[in-house]
């Protein structure tokens, strides 16, 4: 599988008034002789740098149509030979607009844009150590780096000065840190959340906008950071998982801390995370399928995974559903430390290859899962790889790396290019978040890093806040669709349960419920039947995190609409705001007697107005109408 080397970014010097922009333009508040630079982007976005003249510290803030939404915030790397928070003076400066035109193979929107104002200074101690820092400001939001020249003179990094502060008065909406980033999300006044470590996906609201903090470019370089905090502090510091961050002598570049910024409908809609990443490392994509999935644990649990006749009847189903793929979860394949897979008497003992075959005939794929501890070393990874994209094999989902040390982001680092060459479309579970990660490898399809289906403990309000935080980030594997599961928060809407196929992307859609469950609600049947591989465009029509979320998102001239809410049963009305026109809308709602399906034309732009229940939601599409048109 040939990889390739990242395309060359298109660099355009900046020049009249951005260029005077950029100059040294102290604010009226602004400390004698402090040196401040402000970099401005579009729609009244401004990113402000300064440098504190007695400390030689550096802050960044950021502000939208002079409202703040960062309050000075510090910078600065520490390392075992220096302090690279403090002593600092300028010794260069350079500016460039940085544009580019990509494609990608999941997400919000497959063909994206970018134009990003970036500055990049050089500063130096008393003793003559150097540390860059890079600021990007694109229209959603604005981001910036590290970058060691020469580790040789530094050392191994020890930790970041880096902090972001919010204004007075905001508010937040946070998910306890832990290393598989499945916590619940829950609303706190900014400054008074409880004392303790969060996860970076975090989501402030602000006198200037929305703001979720990210980071972007997160390699084996480096390591994975979360936010600390300490009640009645404005104050959102960053913590990195290795208390050192190993170095080669050369060069680092740290990833991106990103702040995308705006209202609901321009966080949700932000590609800045994958922006910031890397190009592509691989050149031929053609077998990159997103698509729909049956995925069986939920479905039938364990015995699922042991029983080649079940899966054979859910490959079956998947076929008539025209979902391109089934997952074969834990419980499929013997203890490898006992078994060479190469060895054919190992293959005469798997009932994989079968399955793969039966499936391949009914124009199924068949992904499996596998334990991280199984491929955590390069001998298993070249025992397994290669057998499984012989017998077939369309993707792995690969679980429990549990950690984003340096050493397991290294191990990422080396599973990326082998899944790659071995074409196998790649489903993290118990992992990191994307990243930019499926920017750079797009067979990556989804990871979960998210309090999912799988969970027992969740809420209504944390359903509605994930399209405003982790989602935002890239692909994520909720695995919607578990109608038979009664411990759901939304058990009362089945029509909430649905829309969340389309609220909640990724690349392959892992849907959850038995082949049971579909059948008994064929309207829900009917509407996953339709669900697309992937998405054109994505647009939030209403809502607010932990009340509320309604997308639209477009695959060709179809738009799907997904949506929940958390609170007691009202009615919902929605801007139909999917383009001029007329439009056949059919919806699916929570009757009396189940769900229910009605078709009604609508001119874009008008307001559905639609009934919900309590804890619940709705899923539709739209089409465009003509006479005589009564389905899309």
């Amino acid at each position: 599988m040939p990889l390739r080397r990242p395309l060359r970014t298109l660099v355009l010097p900046l020049c009249g008034a951005l260029t005077t922009a950029l100059l040294l333009a102290p604010p009226a508040h602004s400390l004698p002789d402090e040196q401040v630079w402000r970099i401005h982007g579009t729609d009244g976005l401004v990113a402000r740098v300064a440098l504190a003249p007695g400390p030689g510290s550096l802050t960044l803030a950021v502000e939208r149509h002079g409202r703040t939404v960062l309050e000075p915030s510090p910078l600065g790397l520490l390392t075992e030979r220096a302090d690279l928070s403090r002593g600092l003076r300028p010794v260069s400066r350079s500016s460039r607009t940085v544009v580019e035109r990509y494609r990608t193979t999941t997400g919000k929107s497959r063909d994206r844009r970018t134009r990003l104002a970036e500055t990049r200074w050089g500063f130096r101690t008393a003793d003559g150590t150097r540390l860059d820092l890079t600021v990007r400001v694109a229209p959603d939001g604005v981001a910036y780096r590290y970058t060691l020249p020469d580790t040789g003179a530094t050392g191994t990094v020890t930790g970041e000065s880096s902090a972001f502060v919010l204004p007075a008065g905001s508010d937040s909406w946070l998910g306890r840190y832990r290393a598989d980033n499945e916590n619940l999300f829950t609303a706190y006044p900014a400054a008074a959340a409880p004392t303790g470590e969060y996860m970076m996906q975090s989501l402030f609201r602000t006198p200037g906008g929305h703001a979720l903090i990210a980071e972007s470019g997160l390699t084996g370089a480096y390591a994975g950071a979360r936010l600390t905090h300490t009640a009645g502090s404005p104050v959102y510091g960053v913590r990195l998982w290795d208390a050192r961050i190993a170095v080669d002598g050369g060069r680092l570049d740290t990833p991106w801390r990103a702040v995308i910024t705006g209202d609901p409908a321009r966080i949700t809609r932000s590609t800045l995370i994958d922006d910031l990443a890397p190009a592509s490392r691989v050149r031929d994509t053609s077998w990159v399928r997103p698509g729909p999935a049956l995925w069986t644990w939920l479905a039938g649990g364990r015995p699922a995974g042991q029983s080649l006749p079940m899966q054979k009847a859910y490959a079956d189903y998947a076929a008539a559903r025209g979902w391109p793929y089934t997952v074969v979860d834990a419980g499929w394949y013997f203890d490898p430390r006992q078994w060479d897979v190469t060895d054919p008497e190992w293959e005469r003992n798997s009932w994989i290859p079968e399955l793969v075959r039966y499936g391949a005939a009914r124009g199924v794929g068949v992904h499996v899962w596998i334990h991280y501890r199984d491929l955590d070393t390069a001998q298993e990874r070249e025992r397994w790889l290669p057998v499984l994209h012989r017998w077939g094999v369309k993707g792995v989902k690969i679980d429990f790396m549990d950690s984003e040390s340096q050493d397991r982001l290294r191990w990422y680092d080396e599973i990326l290019p082998a899944t790659a060459e071995h074409r196998l479309l790649v489903n993290f579970h118990g992992s990191t978040i994307p990243k930019g990660m499926q920017r750079t490898w797009p067979h990556v399809m989804t990871l979960e890093g998210v309090n999912g289906e799988e969970k027992r403990v969740n809420t209504a309000e944390h359903l509605t806040i994930l399209p405003f935080t982790r989602n935002v980030i890239g692909s994520m594997d909720f695995t919607p669709g578990s109608f038979h599961r009664p411990a759901r928060p939304n058990a009362a809407s089945d029509a909430g349960e649905l829309g969340l196929a389309v609220l909640y992307e990724s690349g392959v859609q892992n849907l959850s419920g038995t082949p049971e469950s579909y059948d008994a609600r064929p309207e829900a049947r009917r509407f996953l039947e339709r669900l697309p591989a992937a998405w054109d465009e994505t647009r939030l029509l209403t809502g607010a995190p932990g009340t509320l979320a309604v997308l639209a998102r477009r695959a060709g001239p179809r738009w799907f609409l997904g949506a929940i809410q958390a609170g007691p049963a009202r009615t919902v009305e929605v801007p139909l705001r999917i383009g001029r026109g007329r439009w056949l809308v059919e919806t699916v709602t929570d009757g009396p007697s189940g769900l229910r399906r009605e078709t009604r034309p609508a001119h874009g732009g008008a307001t559905l107005t639609l009934p919900v229940v309590a804890d619940g939601g709705f899923a539709a599409t739209a089409c465009r109408w003509h006479p005589g048109r009564t389905s899309c």
